[in-house]
C-alpha cells in the first residue's frame, strides 16, 4: 500500500498546527467565514486540523484540502478569542505558499496572482506621479495599492494628509508584497518587501493603508493616523452633510497593530463628536470579508460577510462608514455603501477643504 504524500510545512508552524488540533473548537464563533458558512471544516480548527493532518501525511494533499487555507481573511478574531493566541492567519497563509508550490492552488487565487503582478508598474507610475520633487525628505510614504489603484481620490489624500502632517515628503514607488503573501508567493513578496525598506533607506516610514502598515511594522513603520494623533491640536473641524459617521475599525489596525484609541481621537477631533460606533468594536471588532483575498477565491462567502457589517450598520441608524484600510472601504462600496477613508478627513481637517 502507498502511503500519503505528506505535504511540506515548515516546523515552526507545527506547535501552531497542533494547538488547533487538539483544542476542543472554541474558536467557531470568533472567524467571519464560518459565521456565512455552515461547514465544519470552515472553522478555524477544521482549516487548522486538516492542514495539520495534510502536513503529517495523514492526508494526500489535493485541491479540496488547499483551498481550506484560502478559506481565511487573516482577521485574527480567531487568535483573539484563543486562550493560547495561536497564530492562525500567519500559519494558513503559510500552507497558501506550501500548497502553491505543489501546484495546488485554487485557480481564483492565482487569477489574482497575475492581476497584482501585472499591475505592479501602473502602481508604481501612480505613486511616482504623487511624488512631485520630494526625494530629500526624510519622512518615506507608502500609500498603498489599493490606494493607488482605486478609482476614487484616497491616494491624492494621503499624501496631501502626510504633507500637511510632515512637510515635504518622498513617495515610495515599492510594495509591501501583502497581497502576493496572500496568493502563496513568500518569495515574491519578500522581494517587494525589501525592496521598498531599501527604498525607504532609513527614513521616517509612514503608511495609510492598515495592512500594508502591518506588513511593515518590522521595519519600523508607523500608521498615518498614530502620526495625525500625535498631532491632534492641529486637526480643525470640517463641515459635511454625510454624517452621521461610524468607524469601521481594520482587523489588522485593531488587532493586528493594537491601534483603537488613535482614530477615535483624530475623528473626534475633526467631527466634533465622537464617532458612532459598530456592537462589536476595538480588538473585538468584526470583518469586513474583504481581507486575503477572499471576494476573489470566495466571493459569495465575502459579500455575506460585507452585508452583515452593513445590515448592522443601518441597524444602528445608518450613515457614513469611516475606514482606514482600502481593501474594506472598496468592498463596502461594491456593496453600495456609503463609506469614506479615514485619510480623506485627515487631509480635509488638516487643510480646510
Amino acid at each position: 500500500m502507498t502511503s500519503p504524500r505528506r505535504l511540506r510545512m515548515l516546523d515552526d508552524r507545527r506547535a501552531a498546527l497542533e494547538t488547533c488540533g487538539y483544542c476542543p473548537k472554541l474558536c467557531r464563533a470568533a472567524c467571519p467565514v464560518s459565521e456565512v458558512e455552515a461547514s465544519e471544516a470552515l472553522i478555524p480548527w477544521g482549516k487548522m486540523t486538516l492542514t495539520w493532518y495534510a502536513a503529517r501525511g495523514d492526508l494526500t494533499p489535493d485541491r479540496d484540502l488547499a483551498r481550506l487555507p484560502w478559506a481565511c481573511t487573516a482577521c485574527f478574531g480567531c487568535r483573539e478569542r484563543c486562550e493560547h493566541q495561536n497564530p492562525v492567519a500567519q500559519t494558513l497563509v503559510a500552507a497558501r505558499a506550501v500548497y502553491r508550490e505543489d501546484g495546488l492552488a485554487p485557480a481564483a487565487s492565482e487569477a489574482a496572482h497575475r492581476r497584482i503582478t501585472a499591475a505592479r508598474e501602473r502602481l508604481a507610475t501612480r505613486a511616482r506621479e504623487l511624488a512631485t520633487g520630494d526625494a530629500r525628505a526624510d519622512t518615506a510614504l507608502v500609500v498603498g495599492c489599493g490606494y493607488l489603484g482605486s478609482r476614487g481620490r484616497e491616494a491624492n489624500d494621503v499624501v496631501r494628509a502626510a504633507r500637511a502632517l510632515f512637510g515635504a515628503v518622498r513617495v515610495l514607488d515599492g510594495c509591501c508584497g501583502v497581497a502576493l503573501e496572500e496568493a502563496g508567493d513568500a518569495a515574491g513578496a519578500r522581494e517587494l518587501r525589501d525592496a521598498l525598506v531599501a527604498e525607504a533607506d532609513g527614513r521616517r516610514l509612514v503608511v495609510a493603508d492598515a495592512g500594508c502598515a502591518a506588513a511593515l511594522r518590522g521595519a519600523g513603520a508607523e500608521t498615518l493616523v498614530e502620526a495625525a494623533a500625535q498631532r491632534a491640536e492641529r486637526l480643525e473641524r470640517i463641515a459635511s452633510s454625510f454624517g452621521p459617521f461610524r468607524w469601521h475599525d481594520p482587523c489588522r489596525l485593531a488587532r493586528g497593530l493594537g491601534v483603537t484609541r488613535e482614530p477615535r481621537l483624530v475623528l473626534e477631533r475633526a467631527l466634533g463628536a465622537p464617532p458612532a460606533e459598530f456592537e462589536r468594536a476595538g480588538a473585538d471588532t468584526r470583518c469586513s470579508g474583504a481581507g486575503a483575498l477572499l471576494p476573489f477565491v470566495m466571493p459569495r462567502t465575502a459579500r455575506l460577510i460585507a452585508r452583515d457589517r452593513l445590515a448592522e450598520h443601518e441597524k444602528l441608524g445608518g450613515g457614513t462608514i469611516v475606514t482606514a484600510c482600502a481593501t474594506s472601504l472598496g468592498w463596502f462600496r461594491a456593496q453600495g455603501a456609503r463609506a469614506i477613508d479615514l485619510s480623506t478627513i485627515i487631509a480635509r481637517s488638516l487643510t480646510s477643504g
